[in-house]
């Protein structure tokens, strides 16, 4: 390994991370053996105990998947942990993991007992953004995933779009596409999650604004299977239609109604309205699209 600063998890880290221009190399292969150091500058990387490393409370993935972890201490008990993680020191012989916790649980796997690791200074919000940035980094997350890590930045760091995009070295208009996913309805997300949907997907239903139309081509994809071109012809297709425009306002509905016609319009895939007057009394709306979609809709009430 050079001495040469890598940039690996996007603009903007190292400057978080506060590293010095000279990164020694770690050269001690045989963490079994290795005899336990003192921490040195911030850019040098130093042996840790296991036993003293407790996790990030601030790691925004949870789940790991149980044969990649084995697989990378497969490796690791061959070649050792060749990038070390990230942690910083809250007391004597005590360290919290700001990123690498795969690598982290896998040496633990693996048997080790220390681990090679960069030692930071960073309050509680540093750590955030860092594992967050990690985070978004990695190849295999679905964008729902992306999208929600992303409004973290915005929310918790209190970054403004620009600045997001600096920290994960993607412009603008991307951060925008990401975050306007969750403006679909849940069951779309859901879909996008588990990959029943593409990224590609997303953008041709987010053109169309109405939740109803949205759950209307949600439906058709997964039913048919559509392409992403099928969808943005269909999608066309909808804009076409002539789109009645309603004198008065509806009143805003609670929270508690709010939330029963989502789970309504979820169950249907399709918009749901209720209507409720002062004495409790009202109506529940669900409208189709198509006579297709009335027979969808009637076989859910087994009508």
């Amino acid at each position: 390994m050079s001495g040469e600063k890598r940039n690996a998890l996007g603009k903007g880290l190292s400057a978080l991370l506060n590293d010095t221009p000279n990164v020694q190399p770690y050269q001690n292969r045989n963490k079994e053996t290795a005899s336990p150091a003192e921490v040195n500058d911030l850019g040098s990387v130093n042996e840790i105990k296991l036993a003293e490393i407790e996790v990030n409370p601030f790691q925004p993935r949870t789940d790991f998947d149980e044969q990649a972890l084995t697989e990378l201490s497969e490796s690791i008990k061959l070649q050792g942990l060749i990038q070390p993680i990230t942690l910083r020191k809250i007391g004597a012989h005590k360290y919290q993991l700001i990123s690498g916790e795969r690598r982290f649980r896998a040496s633990k796997l693996a048997g080790l007992t220390q681990i090679p690791a960069y030692v930071r200074t960073a309050n509680d919000q540093q750590m955030l953004e860092m594992a967050l940035i990690e985070n978004i980094q990695r190849e295999n997350l679905n964008a729902i995933e992306v999208a929600l890590s992303f409004q973290r930045m915005i929310e918790e760091c209190n970054l403004k779009q620009e600045e997001l995009g600096d920290r994960v070295s993607k412009n603008r208009s991307t951060v925008t596409n990401y975050l306007r996913l969750l403006r679909l309805p849940p069951v779309i997300q859901a879909s996008i999650r588990d990959g029943e949907l593409t990224m590609g997907h997303a953008k041709a239903i987010l053109t169309l604004t109405d939740p109803a139309k949205q759950l209307f081509i949600h439906q058709h994809i997964i039913k048919e299977g559509l392409s992403v071109r099928k969808v943005e012809e269909l999608v066309r297709e909808m804009q076409k239609a002539p789109v009645k425009k309603e004198g008065k306002q509806p009143e805003p509905v609670s929270y508690q109604l709010q939330k029963i016609q989502d789970d309504l319009a979820s169950k249907f895939s399709t918009r749901v309205k209720l209507k409720v007057g002062s004495r409790g009394s009202g109506v529940i709306e669900i409208p189709f699209l198509s006579e297709d979609d009335l027979g969808r809709i009637l076989e859910m009430l087994d009508w």
